[in-house]
């Protein structure tokens, strides 16, 4: 089923969304679109879908696989009006978004990976990306995110660890295709929810986020300012950093982190 902007951006309105929503069939990047879109004054609210991206990035300028026509590509413009030292906020209600989303369509568990991916059952499901534009206007953020929804097959290096949400369905669900406008929607619905949260509120979705965490309890290792460290994640603090035990017996807070894998199951 292909993306139906008209439709997308009419559920919108019924839901009082604030969201205005444009689909292209084919673009470098949603995100760099909506990057240049803020530097020419465009206001809050702005969201571009892509069926198919031939640049998409992840963290540290991974490249994100986008198949045409099969998964979930889009970035969102937000211009908050809380302070900027609100702002790493919004990649924790951005994922909360993301995992209820998920859990109010379909029979699944997705679970954090701290900072900015979707788990289900050890596999990626969706990774987000959250960057600052400094604009003549003042300063933005573009939030985007890639979800695998119809994927069935992924490149070599990604055949062991990537997955998608009609590949993780239980057996006894048998769905040939997901409704991706749907699950748009549902998107958009819970990410405005979330982002309600940025100041009022973002305590109790810290608490959510430690329920979903998929990296609580287990030995990794994490690559931070250049230099490689070890410990044992041990929780999700209430400004959403990882608490990382290290081997020494110290605790050291992790606001961000590139990375980020599990060496030794707890």
């Amino acid at each position: 089923m292909s993306m139906d902007a008209a439709w997308i951006q009419s559920e919108c309105a019924a839901h009082e969304l604030p969201w205005r929503v444009r689909v292209e069939e084919e673009i470098p990047s949603t995100s760099d679109a909506l990057r240049t879109a803020a530097t020419q004054g465009e206001s809050h609210g702005a969201v571009v879908f892509a069926e198919s991206q031939t640049a998409g990035r992840g963290r540290r300028e991974n490249r994100w696989v986008t198949p045409r026509g099969l998964d979930l590509m889009f970035s969102i413009l937000l211009r908050p009006t809380e302070p900027v030292a609100l702002w790493p906020r919004l990649t924790t209600l951005a994922a909360l978004a993301i995992c209820r989303a998920i859990e109010e369509e379909l029979p699944l568990q997705p679970e954090i990976k701290w900072p900015n991916d979707i788990y289900i059952e050890g596999r990626k499901v969706a990774g987000l990306l959250a960057e600052v534009v400094t604009t003549p206007q003042g300063m933005a953020l573009v939030l985007g995110i890639g979800l695998n929804v119809n994927s069935r097959e992924f490149p070599p290096a990604l055949a062991d660890t990537a997955t998608s949400l009609i590949l993780a369905l239980p057996p006894n669900v048998q769905i040939r295709e997901l409704d991706r406008p749907s699950l748009a929607v549902r998107l958009l619905r819970e990410l405005d929810a979330q982002f309600q949260h940025l100041s009022v509120g973002f305590l109790d979705a810290v608490s959510q986020v430690r329920l979903r965490s998929w990296l609580v309890g287990k030995q990794i290792r994490a690559t931070v300012d250049s230099q490689e460290i070890f410990g044992r994640a041990l929780d999700i603090n209430q400004e959403g950093h990882l608490i990382l035990a290290l081997p020494d017996g110290s605790l050291k807070t992790l606001t961000s982190a590139d990375g980020v894998r599990q060496v030794v199951s707890a």
